[in-house]
C-alpha cells in the first residue's frame, strides 16, 4: 500500500485532485492511500509518505520540502496535468516514479 501526499499553498485545490486520483486508483486496482495537504504541513503530514507531489503554484519549494522530508520522493505535478485535474494522468506519473 503507497501513501500519496499532494501538497499546494492551501490544500484545497488539490482535494478536488485527489478524489479524481482515488477514482483512477481504484479503477486499475492500484492499492494507495492519497490526502492532500498544505505544504506548511510538509514535516507531520509528509515524511512517512512514499511520494509527495506538489502543485504547480508550490514547485519552487521542491528543495525545501525534500529537506524536511528525507528519503521521500518529492515531485512537482506538471501544470497542464494538474489543470485538467487528470486524476488518471498524475496516478500513472506517481506510478513511474515510484516504480510500479
Amino acid at each position: 500500500m503507497r501513501k500519496i501526499v499532494l501538497m499546494c499553498a492551501g490544500g484545497m485545490s488539490t482535494s478536488i485532485l485527489v478524489k479524481k486520483m482515488q477514482e483512477a486508483a481504484k479503477a486499475i486496482n492500484y492499492e494507495c492511500t492519497i490526502a492532500a495537504y498544505p505544504t506548511s504541513e510538509a514535516p507531520t503530514e509528509g515524511k512517512d509518505a512514499d511520494i509527495i507531489l506538489l502543485g504547480p503554484q508550490v514547485r519552487f519549494q521542491v528543495s525545501k520540502i525534500k529537506s524536511q522530508c528525507p528519503g521521500v520522493i518529492v515531485e512537482p505535478i506538471e501544470m497542464r496535468m494538474y489543470g485538467r485535474m487528470d486524476g488518471k494522468g498524475v496516478i500513472e506519473f506517481a506510478k513511474a516514479k515510484l516504480g510500479d
